[in-house]
């Protein structure tokens, strides 16, 4: 279950601009934590800026790995591609830490489309959010991807094999469903594109057979099949 579910329930509860935080590798899905550790200043002053409002960031990825968030000749952000799709989420947890550092918990809410960039005078981007393609996340998806569930712990079975690692099964099992798919999506090696393709997903089930192909394609399994281009 969305851990935001009661504040955020329908579409007038999700905020209309959110400031958005480029970092490439970085996954967050609707019900799944995202620690943060922020330095640099421009990020520093978003979280603030976050902090003294609706303590929501918009996490999303840059297409241009080595440019995003450099400045121009101007000192201002350059216009380096982000996808379009991106998770908000929530600040559910601070802490200050040494040397100018802060580290949070971003929990995540419902993904959106970048429908327009804001013009802000910020040092960070904001951006006008629609969430209309993914209003399922604001609903309670636990228990209903079926066999599905099966065929996901078998995929990791072989590949926790292939690495010979070991997982306490009992554990798992207990696991309730959105969460265990989320932590495997948030925590596996995936290249920027797969986790694209893993946020993009358009419900539960489809996000649990995008994560089979993609363990499967990782050790060489026949069931595996290319789901990034």
């Amino acid at each position: 279950m969305n851990t935001n579910h009661e504040r955020y329930q329908t579409l007038a509860d999700l905020p209309k601009t959110l400031p958005v935080f480029p970092l490439p590798g970085a996954l967050l899905l609707p019900g799944g934590d995202l620690p943060l550790n922020i330095f640099e200043p421009r990020y520093l002053e978003m979280v603030a800026s976050a902090l003294s409002g609706e303590r929501v960031i918009g996490m999303i990825q840059p297409r241009n790995m080595e440019t995003e968030g450099d400045l121009d000749a101007h000192e201002e952000l350059s216009e380096s591609d982000l996808y379009e799709v991106g998770c908000a989420g929530r600040i559910t947890s601070f802490m200050e830490v040494e040397h100018n550092q802060v580290q949070i918990i971003l929990s995540g809410i419902c993904r959106f489309k970048i429908r327009s960039e804001v013009k802000s005078k910020s040092p960070f981007r904001v951006v006008r959010a629609d969430y209309d393609d993914f209003l399922v996340d604001l609903t309670d998806e636990n228990d209903t991807i079926g066999d599905d569930r099966e065929r996901l712990l078998e995929s990791l079975r072989r590949f926790l094999d292939a690495r010979s690692m070991q997982a306490d099964w009992d554990e798992i099992r207990e696991v309730s469903t959105t969460t265990l798919i989320n932590t495997l999506s948030m925590i596996g090696s995936f290249t920027s594109g797969e986790k694209q393709a893993l946020l993009e997903a358009p419900d539960l089930k489809q996000r649990t057979r995008t994560l089979i192909a993609l363990a499967d394609m990782s050790t060489g399994s026949e069931d595996g099949e290319r789901v990034v281009q």
